[in-house]
C-alpha cells in the first residue's frame, strides 16, 4: 500500500511539473525567432518538455 502511495505522489509531482514547464514565464522565455536545426526554439522546446514528461510517467507508473 505504500508503493501505492509514493507512485501517487509522483505522479502528483510529475503533474505539477508538467504546469510548470507549461506555464507562460517558460514559454516567454523560449519565444523566439531562433531556430534548431531549422526548427523554432518554442516548438523545440515543447516537443522536448512534452516527451520528458511521458518518459518520466512511464518510468514512475512500469517501475516495479
Amino acid at each position: 500500500m505504500a508503493h501505492r502511495a509514493n507512485r501517487a505522489q509522483r505522479l502528483v509531482a510529475l503533474f505539477l511539473l508538467g504546469c510548470l514547464l507549461f506555464s507562460f514565464p517558460l514559454l516567454s522565455i523560449f519565444n523566439s525567432d531562433s531556430t534548431v536545426f531549422g526548427i523554432p526554439v518554442l516548438y523545440a522546446y515543447l516537443f522536448a518538455a512534452w516527451a520528458a514528461l511521458i518518459t518520466l510517467a512511464i518510468v514512475i507508473v512500469e517501475r516495479s
